[in-house]
């Protein structure tokens, strides 16, 4: 009896565990929503804690499982994705998301380059490897960014800086896959010759981005009309479960990547399609809050494993001289180029400066740098993985810390009391 007692501990503590991480899921935003401490903060300390424990022998680094971390880190941000997509009240237009077309056409490319020469040069990164890191480190994050994203559907908590910040995570993400092809074609080719470029630019480029865009906006369309157009009796609708959401979600990403596009760029389409189907429906804000939880509890399990292997040696290979760049990566050039694409964008300089600042990066982050390694020969991945692992621990405390109270000045310049709005809430 004693013994069967020692076999089944392990299981018990982590059923308590799980127990205890749903509870905080659910606590932990509401009790932090004033202080200026972010839920993911919360969550690193946490693991931390946990994997310092003297009987938790496990090292949760991804160069020990980089096709888990690579799996489990693009579950969590198609789920993002969908959520993201859901949230969004802007009907779609090139006028009305001139913002994002800023942040996507000129901030990341121009980030991208930057960081590339940075690594390049500063880091003495091979040129593929400098690639690799940039187009990984260039996206915002879907994931981190609930705090400065917009609220839950049709309740108007959409201003430009949390609209731009949304639209950007979501489709820069898909975005940047291109970039991390063209590493991987420059790693595996002795010269960046026309063949390679062009083969680049026709199948990554042109093909990967429209099947992405086109995939998505037919299964948008689709799940659109089972959701509300079929007859009353049989759409979807009329479940009121939420799980439909995921379950576009899965279908959007899964056909996506059969015939060959981009799956993340697929997930977001396909949201904001759903989305505007019907977009009054009382279900949206349904299928908006099970994404919502699903995704929020993905990511705390992500970040708790994140804290586990910071202390686990994760950042053992950084030099001061790549700590240095990716504070530069973090305070220069993100919020540098944010500027440059936003010039002249009809927004106040404090809005502007805003955009510009949370360029937060996090799991799209860890999830391509897991894809690069995995399909490319990277002489040193330990570096490369201490390097993205410090520029997403800065990133978290930096935003962490000023979003509070950055967005809540925000608020108070667009008149919203935002402790008036809590306590409605």
């Amino acid at each position: 009896m004693i013994d069967q007692l020692s076999l089944d501990q392990p299981y018990i503590l982590v059923l308590a565990g799980m127990g205890l991480l749903i509870a905080l899921v659910a606590w932990l935003p509401l009790a932090l929503k004033r202080l200026p401490l972010s839920l993911p903060i919360v969550c690193i300390g946490i693991g931390a804690l946990v994997f310092l424990l003297p009987r938790v022998t496990l090292a949760p680094l991804p160069i020990q499982y980089p096709h888990l971390t690579e799996r489990f880190t693009e579950l969590v941000v198609i789920i993002a994705l969908m959520g993201a997509g859901l949230k969004i009240d802007r009907v779609f237009g090139w006028r009305r998301w001139a913002v994002t077309w800023r942040l996507l056409a000129i901030t990341m490319p121009l980030g991208i380059a930057a960081i590339t020469l940075l690594s390049g040069w500063m880091l003495g990164l091979a040129w593929p490897i400098a690639l690799l890191l940039a187009a990984s480190l260039a996206p915002t994050d879907p994931v981190l960014a609930s705090d400065v994203q917009v609220g839950p559907p049709r309740t108007g908590e959409e201003d430009d800086v949390r609209f731009g910040l949304t639209s950007e995570a979501g489709l820069n993400d898909g975005a940047a896959f291109p970039f991390v092809h063209l590493a991987i074609l420059l790693a595996a080719a002795s010269t960046a010759d026309t063949e390679t470029l062009t083969h680049w630019l026709g199948y990554r480029v042109l093909w990967e981005i429209g099947a992405g865009v086109g995939a998505g906006w037919l299964i948008g369309r689709a799940f659109g009309w089972l959701t509300f157009h079929v007859p009353a009796e049989t759409k979807l609708a009329k479940t009121g479960d939420g799980l439909i959401a995921l379950s576009a979600t899965l279908v959007s990403y899964g056909l996506t990547e059969i015939v060959h596009g981009y799956g993340f760029l697929a997930v977001f389409v396909t949201a904001l399609t759903f989305r505007h189907t019907h977009r009054e429906h009382d279900f949206q804000a349904d299928m908006h809050a099970i994404t919502e939880q699903v995704e929020r509890l993905a990511m705390m399990i992500l970040l708790l494993l994140f804290g586990g292997a910071l202390v686990s040696g994760l950042l053992a290979s950084v030099t001061w001289m790549d700590a240095v760049a990716a504070a530069i990566i973090l305070v220069v050039v993100r919020p540098l180029t944010g500027w440059i694409g936003l010039l002249r964008y009809p927004v106040a300089a404090g809005e502007r400066l805003t955009l510009s600042f949370f360029g937060i990066r996090g799991v799209g982050s860890i999830y391509y740098m897991a894809y690069g390694i995995n399909h490319m020969d990277v002489p040193d991945p330990a570096r490369l993985w201490g390097i993205v692992g410090l520029v997403v621990l800065f990133s978290i405390l930096l935003h962490g810390l000023t979003v509070t109270p950055i967005m809540r000045s925000l608020d108070r310049s667009h008149g919203r009391d935002p402790d008036g709005e809590e306590a409605l809430a």
